[in-house]
């Protein structure tokens, strides 16, 4: 059954195809029909399929350009797909998130004339004893703000909201598939642009944790949303906490453009996030959270800066910063996963070009492994 269901996995996967935007006749057909003749095959072509529907659902939403998805366009569609799939959806607007108090999603949307949005989605299972909660980066373009990002580096930072994609895809897996685990999904949507309302560098932000940071770069903004969305989700005593983002170029320069990088405040947590994407296919490698590096975040007039001064060891420091926003005695991990979300190169196996819903099924994986946890 398990080999049945890989071959059906990878074809439904590697059939993937985007043409939403073409006009001429080289539109690919994906496969339209799947048919598995051995190993339980009920089960295992329905799993292979919610699992490839939840990847094409995030490889979509990361094609799609910016002018087809800003803030608001995202949480519509995960109001309406997340209540087809039984979820339970709540979006706070730009008003909402002022009021109350989520300084980094304002700061980082305010240079928009599409504003932010933080949208909520919740699976519940009457039996289940677990509670995941999940947090998505959702920059739906990412310009660097007023510290604007050169041109090479801009053109395909469409896909910025990977993070929040891999989330959204992952509940709604989750709900269709009726796992006995209580999964929580925070969908941090922003567009990161410079203009006469942007966000400047030196400005002070007040986080929903209370905390104050100070914005040294405002290309690193990833980490301003994230840190409300998080502080937020450990007001659901979840069980754990996991953070997925495109957060940082050097992640690419440690990793490489297929590997992920992993860091958490319990160690049994982060080799089980990596133990989930390699069973699920998916690359991920554990990472360090050095005590010095904290030292580099230090700020004079904020309780944080935004960004250390060195380029050195940056992918931990980000992930130290982020971890400052986790209440003590919440397990949480982090997942940078800024090359694996987009192939800029040619098709390999059964990613294509382009968005490849990277952590979407290692995500699924992880409920799937508190729900069997909750069955013991």
């Amino acid at each position: 059954a398990e080999e049945a269901e890989a071959v059906a996995l990878g074809g439904l996967l590697g059939a993937y195809a985007f043409s939403r935007y073409r006009t001429g006749g080289d539109q690919k057909a994906p496969v339209a029909d799947l048919t598995v003749l051995s190993g339980a095959p009920g089960e295992t072509a329905e799993r292979a399929s919610v699992l490839a529907e939840s990847v094409a659902l995030v490889r979509d939403l990361v094609n799609t350009p910016p002018s087809d998805l800003w803030p608001a366009k995202f949480a519509e569609i995960a109001e309406r797909t997340g209540a087809e799939a039984g979820l339970s959806v709540e979006v706070l607007d730009d008003k909402q998130l002022r009021d109350g108090g989520y300084g980094g999603l304002i700061g980082v949307g305010q240079g928009s004339a599409n504003p932010p949005r933080l949208v909520r989605l919740s699976y519940t299972h009457p039996e289940a004893a677990k509670t995941l909660a999940f947090v998505g980066k959702g920059i739906t373009f990412d310009s660097g703000g007023l510290s604007l990002k050169p041109s090479a580096s801009m053109d395909w930072m469409k896909s910025d909201m990977g993070g929040a994609g891999a989330v959204f895809g992952a509940l709604v897996g989750i709900a269709r598939l009726g796992l006995r685990v209580n999964a929580i999904g925070y969908l941090c949507l922003a567009e990161n642009l410079p203009s006469g309302t942007a966000q400047r560098p030196s400005d002070v932000i007040h986080s929903y944790s209370g905390k104050t940071v100070e914005v040294l770069d405002t290309d690193a903004e990833g980490r301003l949303v994230l840190m409300d969305g998080i502080a937020r989700a450990a007001e659901d005593n979840p069980d754990a906490i996991i953070d997925v983002a495109t957060l940082t170029g050097a992640q690419i320069v440690a990793l490489g453009w297929r590997t992920a990088g992993v860091m958490a405040n319990d160690d049994e947590l982060r080799e089980l996030v990596v133990e989930a994407a390699g069973a699920a296919g998916e690359g991920a490698w554990g990472m360090p959270l050095p005590e010095e590096l904290r030292k580099g975040l230090d700020s004079p007039i904020a309780d944080i800066a935004n960004l250390q001064p060195e380029r050195w060891g940056s992918m931990l420091a980000a992930g130290i910063f982020l971890k400052e926003f986790v209440p003590d005695g919440v397990r949480w991990a982090h997942i940078d996963m800024a090359g694996p979300a987009f192939n800029k190169g040619e098709p390999y196996g059964y990613v294509p070009k382009g968005g490849t819903g990277a952590v979407t099924r290692t995500l699924i994986g992880l409920a799937e492994r508190h729900a069997s946890a909750s069955n013991q």
